[in-house]
């Protein structure tokens, strides 16, 4: 055999030796977590909260405009994720806790004393926003004897989560509506929201519904920052504020 070509012979053979084998049981590849718009949905361009009053432990509001509490709003189906039963309602946020969901404009809920931000707005079923100034009323109120003593209006930028919230299982795990309220602010230059959840982060500068993707089961927490120019968080009351929700495959697993 001719020198040259046994030595080729010998290193193909060498290569081939020192191949790694595949690994037929490594775990497939889990998609990235993803954040996307929700996209556009049904408008309610004259609903409005006209006026909100709480006395004794009543929450009463006027509501006004082309918006009914307890109906479902016509595009849930094509959301593709939760939606209410029990259809469109007000969500009532104390402070930096979660939100209450309210079917009807008078309700008993109780505050306790002291002085709070309290921030209320019209939803859809399938929870999301209705994000313009009239559908939304924020104030600064002392509390006494579960009763209005004193509300002021609130000038500083404010942010407030909304969603996601409490436990999805099944269908509605696949796609968790991330949405916010915000306040005197509007995001683009000056301001915008940095969200962070499972080691990813997102910077948003547009106000409007979002869809976490490809998140995995179990419970997560996500922390949601309103932050300047400079990528600091602005110094408002309530800011940051998290929230952990969980995701479950099966309802009761």
């Amino acid at each position: 055999m001719n020198k040259l070509v046994f030595i080729a012979f010998v290193f193909s053979i060498s290569l081939f030796q020192c191949k790694p084998k595949e690994n037929t049981n490594a775990e497939p590849m889990t998609a990235e977590i993803s954040l996307e718009p929700l996209g556009s949905s049904v408008e309610f361009p004259d609903a409005g909260i006209a006026s909100m009053d709480y006395q004794k432990g009543q929450f009463t509001y006027q509501i006004t405009g082309d918006y009914k509490l307890g109906e479902q709003t016509s595009d849930a189906a094509q959301k593709m994720c939760a939606n209410s039963a029990q259809g469109q309602h007000i969500h009532l946020i104390v402070d930096d806790r979660p939100y209450e969901a309210k079917y009807d404009s008078s309700f008993h809920y109780l505050v306790p004393d002291g002085e709070h931000y309290l921030l209320s707005f019209l939803s859809r079923s399938y929870h999301e926003s209705i994000k313009t100034t009239q559908a939304s009323t924020l104030v600064k109120a002392q509390i006494q004897d579960s009763s209005f003593k004193k509300v002021e209006p609130v000038t500083k930028p404010m942010l407030f989560y909304s969603r996601p919230k409490g436990s999805y299982a099944g269908a509605d795990a696949k796609n968790i509506m991330l949405d916010f309220y915000l306040a005197n602010c509007t995001l683009g230059e000056s301001f915008k929201v940095k969200a962070e959840i499972s080691g990813k982060e997102f910077i948003i500068d547009q106000w409007q519904a979002y869809v976490l993707k490809n998140l995995p089961m179990g419970e997560h927490t996500l922390t949601l920052t309103l932050i300047d120019a400079s990528g600091s968080p602005v110094q408002t009351p309530l800011n940051p504020v998290s929230r952990k929700f969980v995701l479950q495959a099966e309802p009761g697993k």
